[in-house]
């Protein structure tokens, strides 16, 4: 008989990586930069990131006045990025500062509007990888309830000469 709830052994669970690690790990800066810290990391596996959303970010002056509420596609962008985070660490120091791009975006579901003062905890799994190519499922909440969900696939690259 096979135990369905097997839990991470805790030793591998890393500790949390702040925004000046992220910062190394990730090309990403404000405003596109859509974590604030890795809370848990299972190196292959998992991680969970936190965003803080402020009134004082850039896209609610516009998306809506009066009424702000976070794009879906920045708590998309929060899910892929997290993913980066695991995904470079995994790969070790030789992947730091590569691009993690998009290849596919599946299922994405929206079930309830994040705005200013929401934390987003945005837990990201691996679902399999074939070289530099990964898929993952994410889902962020908020106050322990998915407000965003999707799969999405992401590939390593070499940033071009700068």
């Amino acid at each position: 008989m096979t135990d369905t709830n097997i839990k991470p052994n805790l030793s591998s669970i890393l500790p949390s990586v702040d925004i000046n690690r992220i910062m190394e790990m990730i090309p990403h800066r404000y405003p596109m930069l859509m974590i604030d810290q890795v809370t848990e990391m299972v190196p292959d596996k998992s991680a969970i990131g936190i965003k803080n959303v402020s009134i004082n970010e850039p896209q609610f002056q516009g998306h809506f006045p009066n009424h702000p509420i976070m794009p879906g596609v920045m708590l998309v962008e929060s899910m892929a990025q997290t993913a980066a985070v695991l995904v470079v660490h995994t790969l070790g120091p030789e992947a730091e500062g590569k691009l993690v791009y998009f290849m596919s975006i599946d299922n994405a579901r929206f079930r309830k509007p994040v705005i200013p003062g929401n934390t987003l905890y945005v837990n990201v799994e691996k679902l399999r990888s074939r070289e530099l190519v990964w898929k993952f499922n994410g889902k962020v909440m908020v106050d322990k309830k998915i407000v965003a969900e999707a799969d999405f696939t992401a590939m390593v690259v070499d940033r071009e000469n700068e």
